[in-house]
C-alpha cells in the first residue's frame, strides 16, 4: 500500500535550524503585494527596515524551514505519485510575534493521516521555537488523490457554517502579472507558477499563483482593514484552498467580524473577481486579540 498510516505516524520527527533576516521579511512582503503605494506610511511597515514588522504568514516561508508538500512526503510509510498531490489547506498558530530577524529550530512530523476513501489526507505539522520558547505551529493539509480506501480514520468532517449577512468589509487586491515570479523567490520554485509549458501539462492555461501567496495577501488585507494594521493581534489563521487564481486577476476578499464570549475572529471568503467570483479560499478564519 502506498501509504502506511501507522508507519508514517510513528516516524521520527525531523528537526533542523532555520534563520531569516529583515531582507527575507521584506522580500516576502513584496511577494504578497506590499509596498503599493510605495510611500504610504502603512505600507512602509512592510517594506522599510527601520519600521518593519512581520506578517505572521511569513512563517510559511521563514528560512525555507517548512519542508513543503514534497519534503513532507519524504517520510517512512509514504510512497506516492507527486502528480496526485494537492495542497489542500493551511493552518497557523502564532505563539508570540515573529521577530524581524532570527534563528530557530523547526521540527516537522506527520501529525495525522485520514482516509477519505477517494483520497488520503496527510497533516504535516511544523513546530518552530527559539531560545525564548515556541514561536509558531504550522499545519499543511496534503491531499493525495486515489490513495484512500484502506478503512482508516475518516478524520474531522465538520466545516464552519457560511457567514451570514452582509460582510463588514470587502477589499479588492489586484495581483500583478509578475507576482508569482517575485513570490517564488521566497522559496517555492515549483514550475507550475512560472513555466507556461509545465502549467499546460498540469491542466492549466497558464501559470497559477501560489496558494500560499493568496494566503498571505488575504491575511494582510484582514490586518490592514480590520485589525488596525497591528500584526501582533493575530493569534491563528486557517484556510482551505478552494480554487486557483491567476496573476493579473483581482482577489475579492469579504470579511465578517465575529465575537463569541472572549473569542474574537474574522471570517473570510476569497474569490476571483473577474471569473464571476470563482472561489479561491474557503473556510477561512483569523482569530485575534
Amino acid at each position: 500500500m502506498p501509504i502506511d498510516a501507522a508507519k508514517a505516524l510513528a516516524a521520527e520527527p525531523r528537526s533542523g535550524r532555520i534563520s531569516w533576516t529583515a531582507k527575507d521579511v521584506q522580500l516576502y512582503h513584496l511577494g504578497i503585494g506590499a509596498g503599493s503605494p510605495a510611500t504610504d506610511p502603512d505600507e512602509l511597515r512592510y517594506t522599510l527596515e527601520t519600521r518593519l514588522h512581520v506578517l505572521p504568514s511569513f512563517a510559511t516561508v521563514a528560512g525555507s524551514g517548512s519542508p513543503g508538500v514534497i519534503g513532507g512526503l519524504s517520510v517512512p510509510g509514504v510512497d506516492v505519485d507527486l502528480a496526485r498531490v494537492l495542497h489542500g489547506g493551511q493552518s497557523l498558530r502564532v505563539h508570540r510575534p515573529i521577530p524581524v530577524r532570527g534563528s530557530a529550530t523547526a521540527t516537522s512530523r506527520i501529525a495525522a493521516v485520514y482516509d477519505k476513501v477517494k483520497a488520503a489526507v496527510l497533516v504535516l505539522r511544523t513546530e518552530v521555537g527559539d531560545a525564548q520558547g515556541p514561536l509558531w505551529t504550522d499545519d499543511a493539509r496534503i491531499f493525495v488523490r486515489g490513495e484512500g480506501g484502506w478503512g482508516g480514520d475518516r478524520g474531522p468532517s465538520a466545516r464552519p457554517a457560511e457567514p451570514g449577512g452582509e460582510p463588514d468589509r470587502i477589499a479588492e487586491r489586484p495581483i500583478r502579472p509578475d507576482q508569482a515570479l517575485l513570490y517564488r523567490l521566497s522559496g517555492d520554485y515549483n514550475p507550475l507558477h512560472a513555466d507556461p509549458g509545465f502549467a499546460r501539462l498540469a491542466g492549466f492555461d497558464r501559470p497559477v499563483l501560489h496558494g500560499l501567496c493568496t494566503y498571505g495577501m488575504t491575511l494582510k488585507a484582514v490586518v490592514d482593514t480590520l485589525l488596525d494594521g497591528d500584526v501582533g493581534r493575530v493569534r491563528s489563521y486557517t484556510t482551505r484552498f478552494a480554487g486557483v487564481v491567476y496573476p493579473g486577476e483581482t482577489l475579492r476578499i469579504r470579511m465578517w467580524r465575529q465575537e463569541e464570549g472572549e473569542a474574537r475572529r474574522v471570517r473570510v471568503t476569497v474569490s476571483a473577481a473577474e471569473r464571476d467570483d470563482a472561489p479561491v479560499l474557503a473556510d477561512t478564519v483569523v482569530e485575534h486579540s
